[in-house]
């Protein structure tokens, strides 16, 4: 019990990273219908856009509280470049297509960009390392922060935050909910529904790729496979709140970053059942979670999309 404030916030940084992704696939799900199940990738790419700015484009030594902002916008470039890319060429073509063929096409983009990176970037078959921001550790209310998580720790609310304005108080944001209700009335009344889902793909593709710059400052180091599990979790987040509703995402990642985490720390000690404590059981407990959501609320945490009750 003396390790529970540590394991809560370990899960809350985890689950913030798996909202900030799973946004993106809620989002593009409420207005198209379609699972991006490349969006992990442009989680992935966001990270390696980061970490080019900083190897090839910035003066070396450069101090990370100089560099991280100029990483972050390189990050957010690239995430959005690929996403739109995306969709305008694997994506829109196919939109009048039965489903199962952009999901299709979703899974080979997937693979696509993994295998681009690791050809542009061959020392990341293993791992790249990623820099760090110098200082900490701090100690609060008995956990211990990193100085990499509190980057996460700041920009899940801000984006958040950022996310509500955007929707509810914009022009565009009230198109982005009229296109989720009904495509065909929103267009008659004017809204430019193409324009609406590029939008959405490049929103999902900012948020993504703060978690992918935030993932580098956790864990120190990042490689080109690194978005296809968390793409799946941050898929399981966004079912888990309720697929298309965007608070769902965020609350359904916390959900599972928690549960995960205390999962992974408590299992373990329980008589019996200590084989299935381990890290390599944490994908698993994820997956059992979404079980259990969808057996007894199918619909989700939060159920409706926001675009229903606004």
């Amino acid at each position: 019990m003396n390790e529970l404030p540590q394991q809560l916030v370990n899960g809350l940084l985890l689950g913030s990273m798996y909202g900030l992704v799973a946004i993106g696939y809620t989002m593009v799900y409420g207005i198209v219908q379609l699972i991006n199940f490349a969006h992990g990738e442009i989680f992935m790419v966001g990270a390696f856009g980061a970490i080019t700015v900083h190897l090839y484009i910035l003066p070396d030594g450069t101090s990370m509280w100089i560099a991280l902002p100029l990483m972050l916008i390189g990050a957010m470039i690239t995430s959005v470049l690929v996403a739109i890319g995306a969709e305008r060429f694997a994506y829109r073509p196919l939109r009048g297509a039965p489903r199962l063929a952009p999901l299709i096409t979703a899974i080979g983009l997937s693979l696509a960009l993994q295998q681009a990176v690791w050809a542009f970037y061959p020392e990341a078959k293993s791992k790249l390392a990623f820099p760090q921001i110098e200082g900490g550790p701090f100690s609060i209310g008995g956990a211990t922060i990193q100085t990499g998580d509190i980057f996460l720790i700041i920009a899940a609310p801000v984006s958040m935050a950022f996310l509500a304005y955007f929707v509810m108080r914009t022009r565009t944001g009230r198109g982005m909910q009229a296109t989720a209700q009904d495509p065909d009335t929103a267009k008659l009344m004017g809204v430019n529904t193409d324009r609406i889902i590029v939008i959405a793909f490049a929103l999902g593709a900012v948020f993504a790729a703060v978690g992918g710059v935030a993932s580098g400052l956790k864990y120190g180091q990042i490689d080109f496979k690194m978005g296809f599990i968390l793409g799946l979790k941050a898929f399981t987040a966004a079912v888990l709140g309720g697929i298309g509703n965007i608070y769902g995402a965020m609350i359904g990642g916390v959900v599972l970053g928690v549960v995960e985490t205390l999962a992974t720390a408590y299992i373990a000690d329980i008589p019996g059942l200590d084989q299935f404590g381990s890290q390599s059981w944490a994908e698993v407990w994820a997956f059992i979670l979404l079980i259990l959501v969808l057996l007894f609320r199918p619909q989700g945490l939060l159920g409706e999309r926001v675009a229903d009750r606004a």
